[in-house]
């Protein structure tokens, strides 16, 4: 049995809901971007630097990178508890479990930070 320690709101339907939610924030961004590449065909350096220059844009780009942490926390705590389990690696099941864990939620919290000094200049 696997228990509910690391995942992100320790409920199936809260982490179910978590996932769809920044599905559809992040498909929305990635439509917002796209449209924007297809409208301007002969974008440059200016007006790409002019659209993450607007709060707004900072804001969004924020939300999406907020969704993109939450979206691969689930997933990849999804994965972890359903196919490294016992069954599949014996004893040492529980240790590469929580190596595997440990190991993408640093990464994704220096990856998060990483995008926040990108966006806001610290």
């Amino acid at each position: 049995m696997v228990t509910n320690v690391t995942n992100f709101s320790r409920s199936g339907l809260y982490d179910w809901m978590a996932q769809r939610v920044s599905a559809v924030v992040l498909a929305a961004y990635t439509l917002f971007l796209l449209g924007y590449v297809i409208c301007n065909p002969g974008m440059g350096y200016a007006e790409w630097h002019g659209l993450f220059s607007h709060a707004a844009m900072r804001i969004f780009s924020l939300l999406a990178l907020v969704a993109l942490s939450v979206h691969a926390w689930v997933g990849m705590w999804t994965i972890s508890t359903d196919y490294l389990t016992p069954m599949a690696l014996g004893k040492w099941a529980t240790g590469v479990r929580f190596l595997f864990q440990a190991v993408c939620g640093i990464a994704m919290f220096t990856m998060f930070v990483w995008g926040v000094q990108i966006l806001w200049g610290f």
